[in-house]
């Protein structure tokens, strides 16, 4: 692919009024992003319904038909056992700086050498617990600061209808929209565009869909397997796993950590900490050997800290916008980068082979000639 001078700046003025546009626009983008993003990802289905006879228009509201009846049920389910299980975590704050103070403190000092004499931990739980009995007084100053600000809850509840409307007509335009994006490109261009579109929907699909499939089963397996131990916060502490699992491994550390803390608070004895490990170790079984190659295969996915840095990235540059958009752009960076190293590789500027195979042939023959 070989561009002219003009289809050059052309692309970079599309490029710089783009990130300028997002940079300026960022406080509005997100229901839009948002949107977009489950439309990219529930297309699929509705390209199977539409493959089976059914009119675009219809596919798309039995796909947003399922999507919102999984939704109410969910937050009809879960919301309130979450508010509670919240509210027994607060409650035990206290007694896990009692338990870091008097186990973790004296292990510290008498295997690592480490003194923390000096650490006021009475004053972290002064502190603590004053803010804890003044929790609902700032509840009830939150909601009133809310009520008189009808302007910004007004704003806060367009943005969240504004999500669905936006992804049932995205989400039903989608392939068109697709199409006419690839007709307007230059016809020289249009090739190597689509294919690297190809290879970003390969990356996207591999860890956005597969991975967040893959969140909901580790999160359900977690606080299936703590509910069944009988911890109290199986539920709380299974989805706190199940969205770090976003990067691997990050969700079993975070999430087993959590749990053998809860543990050892509710129960007080150390064998339950053995079915706890089990639970984890059974998810990680199941998320090796079944989840990930099932859900996501063997595509090419990011790698956890480019995943980790592009988050951080997208969230310095353009706050909870940045956040949204940071990993598609995240894989379209990875397949321009795989793309340029190809070229590098076959260019001038990385060197040749065939010089020193000539240069290994010439000093055979000069051995040979020295020979004779």
């Amino acid at each position: 692919m070989k561009l002219t001078d003009s289809q050059r700046w052309m692309f970079i003025c599309v490029l710089a009024v783009t990130g300028g546009l997002v940079y300026l626009l960022q406080p509005i983008l997100s229901p839009f992003i948002v949107g977009a993003l489950l439309a990219y990802i529930f297309d699929p289905l509705a390209d199977r319904l539409e493959d089976k006879g059914m009119s675009r228009t219809g596919a798309v509201v039995i796909v947003f038909g399922i999507i919102s009846t999984l939704v109410m049920v969910l937050l009809l389910l879960l919301l309130p056992k979450l508010g509670h299980q919240i509210q027994i975590m607060v409650q035990t704050i206290p007694a896990v700086i009692t338990l870091f103070e008097t186990k973790l403190v004296p292990w510290l000092e008498l295997n690592l050498g480490v003194s923390l004499v000096s650490f006021d931990w009475q004053n972290v739980r002064q502190i603590l617990s004053g803010n804890w009995q003044q929790t609902g007084n700032v509840l009830k100053d939150v909601m009133n600061s809310i009520g008189q600000s009808g302007i910004a809850v007004a704003a806060w509840l367009a943005n969240l209808v504004l999500i669905p409307v936006v992804m049932f007509y995205l989400l039903r335009d989608w392939d068109v929209m697709i199409d006419k994006i690839s007709h307007l490109l230059p016809r020289n261009v249009e090739p190597k565009v689509n294919l690297w579109a190809t290879e970003c929907d390969e990356v996207l699909g591999a860890f956005v869909k597969g991975q967040l499939l893959v969140m909901t089963a580790l999160g359900t397996i977690y606080a299936i397997g703590l509910w069944l131990v009988g911890l109290d916060l199986a539920l709380l502490v299974g989805m706190l796993a199940g969205l770090a699992s976003i990067v691997p491994y990050m969700g079993f550390i975070i999430g087993i950590v959590a749990a053998i803390i809860a543990a050892m608070l509710q129960f007080n004895d150390p064998t339950v900490l053995a079915w706890v490990g089990l639970v984890f170790i059974i998810g990680q079984m199941l998320e090796g050997m079944v989840l990930t190659p099932l859900l996501v295969g063997d595509r090419i996915g990011l790698h956890p800290v480019a995943v980790i840095f592009a988050i951080m990235a997208g969230g310095q540059l353009f706050g909870f916008v940045g956040i949204l958009i940071a990993l598609p752009v995240a894989a379209v960076i990875m397949v321009l980068l795989r793309h340029l190293h190809d070229g590098y590789q076959r260019s001038s500027l990385y060197g040749d082979a065939k010089p020193a195979s000539n240069l290994v042939n010439a000093e055979e023959a000069v051995k040979d000639v020295a020979g004779d």
